[in-house]
């Protein structure tokens, strides 16, 4: 397990890529939405005032799933506004709780969408839709196994991370691990030939996951709004507070990261909720 990095640099190399991850968001239509006792668009906002007040400034920002619990164009159009003040682009990829037809339509725009791939410098980032309708684990289609072979293959002078919202490894949680990806193999299987993959990066788990594969860095991250007890076989919320990732990618391959959370936990967080 790799220590992590709690501070970002001061400054980095030409060609480096300063990162934001938010994950599991899981706003709502009703902009007074709560999740286990607290209001998501407010831990939200303050998550990414956090970043504005403590973090150097960003070249972009991704958002890795379960981003509107409920689904609907209004909490879409509501995390849109929210990512169009913070000034850098946003690429948002969909989790469980998201509808991809919805969130993809809502999220349009210049400064906050939903791509396949974008790249930077000399950084190949992939975004693959691991959600599969009406379940809460995930899944990997031939077409997204295809299309991440298929851009590794086009960019082989690029170094790249692999993004989706559900984990391909054990986190040590029994009820998380059952919905998690369900073939990791064949993610594993296309990655593991490529020397240029640095990273693969996911949401879901609501808690700091930190690891490696054959020299790939492994990440996992806390959500915007609750957190779960972590090496637990059944749900459990955490009073870690809410937070999120800073990446720097930089030009020789290299992967720095850390986390940043809120000072204290939401003053509402119901730590005997049984669900979410």
């Amino acid at each position: 397990m790799q220590r992590q990095i709690q501070n970002p640099s001061a400054s980095l190399p030409e060609g480096s890529l300063r990162v934001l991850q938010v994950t599991d968001c899981h706003l709502y239509e009703d902009p007074k939405g709560e999740l286990a006792g607290i209001r998501t668009l407010d831990t939200f906002d303050q998550v990414l005032q956090l970043s504005k007040n403590n973090l150097p400034e960003q070249d972009l920002i991704l958002a890795t799933g379960d981003l509107v619990h409920d689904a609907s164009p209004e909490g879409y159009g509501r995390l849109s506004e929210r990512f169009q003040v913070h000034g850098v682009p946003v690429h948002c990829l969909a989790g469980n709780h998201d509808v991809s037809t919805v969130m993809n339509r809502c999220l349009n725009s210049k400064s906050a969408n939903s791509p396949k791939a974008v790249q930077y410098h000399d950084w190949l980032i992939i975004l693959l839709d691991s959600a599969v309708p009406g379940k809460e684990g995930g899944h990997l289609s031939r077409g997204e196994l295809e299309f991440l072979e298929t851009s590794l293959d086009e960019n082989p002078d690029s170094f790249a991370l692999v993004c989706l919202h559900h984990h391909p490894v054990p986190v040590g949680s029994a009820w998380m691990d059952n919905i998690a990806l369900d073939n990791p193999e064949e993610l594993f299987g296309v990655t593991d030939r490529y020397d240029r993959v640095r990273g693969i990066l996911w949401g879901h788990v609501h808690q700091t996951f930190e690891g490696y594969r054959n020299g790939v860095r492994l990440m996992g991250s806390p959500s915007t709004c609750i957190q779960f007890l972590p090496q637990q076989d059944k749900f459990g919320i955490d009073n870690q507070p809410p937070g999120m990732r800073w990446l720097e990618l930089m030009p020789t391959g290299a992967i720095r990261s850390g986390i940043q959370r809120l000072s204290q936990i939401p003053v509402r967080l119901d730590l005997r909720s049984v669900g979410y």
